[in-house]
């Protein structure tokens, strides 16, 4: 499945020594996998540019990088705020059963008797699973559990089929 549209990967958090490196929070798994797509668009203020990473490493729990041109301490602290993201289409092919998020969200949720359920507007992180927020006549938490909970993706159609009561 190949989609073209942007995607937020990070932002720029902060500067990091004399020679224009910058932080970046990182909302890639793991984090520093950021690092691997070229170009990176930044975003800050309506403007956005194309730049590209030089070198970069995971430090703790950020990562820090050296983007081409940014070479001075000030340059670094103009980037500061910047939202990082890619074009959809350099992410690779998740595999059989797994998902990117932004590739749910806006899909239909049907149960399996194919009651509407709603829109998946966002999803939710819980350490345990990650969970379908379905907004609709109200809105419902879905655990995203294939097989248990999760029935069927269906991007042709534009759908999830879940096996969940409609009460909850």
């Amino acid at each position: 499945m190949s989609k073209s549209y942007s995607i937020d990967v990070g932002e720029i958090s902060g500067v990091f020594g004399l020679k224009g490196w910058v932080k970046i929070f990182s909302f890639t798994n793991p984090r520093e996998n950021i690092l691997s797509y070229s170009p990176l668009v930044l975003t800050k203020g309506g403007n956005s540019k194309s730049v590209e990473v030089v070198e970069g490493q995971r430090q703790g729990k950020t990562v820090v990088a050296h983007i081409k041109g940014v070479n001075t301490r000030e340059d670094a602290e103009a980037l500061l705020g910047s939202k990082i993201s890619v074009d959809r289409s350099q992410l690779p092919d998740p595999d059989e059963n797994e998902y990117y998020w932004t590739d749910l969200v806006g899909l239909k949720v049907l149960t399996t008797e194919g009651l509407d359920l709603g829109l998946v507007d966002h999803l939710l992180e819980t350490g345990a699973n990650d969970v379908l927020v379905v907004i609709g006549d109200r809105e419902r938490l879905i655990p995203f559990v294939m097989n248990d909970y999760v029935i069927k993706v269906n991007f042709e159609d534009g759908q999830i089929i879940v096996n969940w009561d409609p009460d909850f």
